[in-house]
């Protein structure tokens, strides 16, 4: 074996845990798979024989490919483009799928999916320094004098803004419901209730303040789609409005909890994810991209 394809195999051997720290800190498996790409290619081009710790170097290397990532993004959200800001609010996480049948309770923690989409949601409310620094330390227990450099900041200052960012995920993460039985439940009413054009079962699901957000991609149509519905009876009619397209919906795992695949004819038409608090829905999550949808990898029947 030449050093090169050594290097190769040790690089693979961390592939994995670099994917869930690049989906953690960018939402996109897309784009996580093009940090980790680009760690590679950084590291294939570095002189590795000062590196002691292999495991923290790419580790390191990959929260700043996806901070440069993250702070070209929050760019160009700031530019001005007529209704960005309210797409921005509306936007859906790449979801991580599997089926239903698939609950192994032995899962390593490092495994994509066992970061929850409102997780994903709250983090793209920090700011990108925020962002790696909490999915650095707090997720992955690196060391704050290793992040600093990153953030170009003092140990001291780089805490704080862990412990900012762990304030704003804390208030924005509520406890959810974390039995699958039960969330199937739930998810189970949901759908029968739209099937039935049942307003008054749907209401008993939904949390009075329950928050929609529907990502339709930048354009459809000419014209973006995403938005943002909140309160029961708002989300209630949308649901019954889209009824007819829920007849072929699949309950499967979205991010390690219960949510469902809509496909018609073969074609995946959208995603929803849900946080349930009480026996009852408090956010949904729906992604309904055709170009995001196409790259899913879509367990069961629905593909």
């Amino acid at each position: 074996m030449t050093g090169n394809e050594e290097l190769a195999r040790r690089f693979e051997e961390h592939r994995g845990h670099l994917n869930a720290v690049a989906y953690r800190m960018l939402g996109s498996l897309a784009e996580a798979e093009d940090a980790v790409q680009e760690t590679w290619f950084k590291l294939s081009r570095t002189d590795t024989d000062d590196i002691q710790n292999l495991g923290g170097w790419l580790t390191t290397v990959t929260g700043r490919v996806c901070l440069d990532m993250l702070r070209s993004r929050t760019a160009r959200r700031e530019e001005p483009m007529g209704d960005t800001q309210e797409t921005v609010r509306a936007y859906v996480p790449d979801p991580v799928l599997r089926p239903l049948s698939h609950i192994d309770p032995a899962e390593e923690v490092l495994q994509a999916d066992s970061v929850g989409l409102a997780l994903l949601v709250v983090l793209e409310n920090l700011t990108p320094d925020e962002r790696l620094t909490f999915v650095l330390h707090d997720m992955f227990a690196v060391p704050f004098d290793e992040i600093a450099p990153i953030v170009e900041r003092n140990p001291a200052a780089t805490r704080q803004l862990a412990s900012r960012a762990r304030r704003r995920v804390r208030g924005a993460t509520p406890s959810a419901e974390p039995d699958l039985g039960r969330q199937k439940q739930v998810l189970d009413a949901f759908l029968a209730a739209s099937r039935a054009g049942d307003f008054e079962a749907l209401l008993a699901v939904l949390h009075p303040d329950v928050l929609l957000r529907a990502d339709s991609g930048a354009l459809v149509r000419g014209a973006a789609a995403s938005k943002l519905v909140q309160g029961a009876k708002a989300v209630a009619e949308q649901a019954l409005m889209f009824a007819p397209f829920t007849q072929a919906a699949e309950l499967v795992l979205v991010n390690g909890s219960v949510g469902m695949v809509n496909a018609i004819e073969g074609r995946v038409q959208s995603v929803m994810g849900v946080t349930i608090v009480d026996g009852r829905i408090t956010d949904m999550y729906i992604l309904a991209d055709p170009e995001r949808l196409e790259r899913l990898e879509v367990p069961g029947p629905a593909v």
